[in-house]
């Protein structure tokens, strides 16, 4: 079974770019995000149904991949920020994702950290403050659910190497 290493963090920190890299450094695959293609492909707003839908594929994916001979797993973006999304954009978030969250084992979360510029886009909501207090609401969800955690900060291949350095004691 792979390490699980979720890579994590605010709209515009670079996770993206993270999961793709520390895939490529290790030759495994990676779960992109899952939000982003599936609200640029439909043609109108996206609703509580969609982003449920986006989770239900989270844990999908996620589930083919874990039973994997890879060393590691890395998935950019899973259900904490998901959750959250539910919870401040509709107030209600279905039962089966707390209890997947709980019952999921992520060996490690890298935090990307808001030192990098928000750069809005189409699909980006939360840039300014918003950003801010979304990056505080999901550090402190990843340590209510007791999952490990390291925030990796600076820019290009300081980031990476950082990253890199966190998971050379997994």
């Amino acid at each position: 079974m792979p390490k699980i290493i979720v890579i994590t963090g605010a709209e515009s920190t670079g996770k993206s770019v993270l999961t793709e890299s520390l895939a490529k450094h290790f030759g495994v695959p990676f779960i992109p995000e899952i939000a982003r293609e599936y609200v640029e492909n439909i043609d109108r707003k996206y609703n509580y149904n969609d982003v449920e839908t986006i989770a239900k594929k989270q844990v999908e994916l996620l589930h083919q991949f874990s039973n994997s001979d890879y060393p590691f797993l890395f998935v950019d973006t899973w259900l904490i920020i998901t959750k959250i999304w539910l919870e401040v954009v509709f107030k209600k978030v279905p039962e089966w994702i707390e209890n997947e969250i709980q019952k999921t084992k992520i060996d490690l979360f890298l935090v990307c950290d808001t030192d990098l510029p928000w750069i809005p886009d189409p699909v980006r909501e939360n840039g300014g403050k918003n950003r801010k207090i979304l990056q505080k609401t999901y550090l402190e969800q990843i340590e209510y659910y007791n999952f490990s955690y390291k925030v990796v900060s600076g820019h290009d291949e300081k980031r990476l190497k950082k990253a890199l350095h966190f998971l050379k004691f997994m």
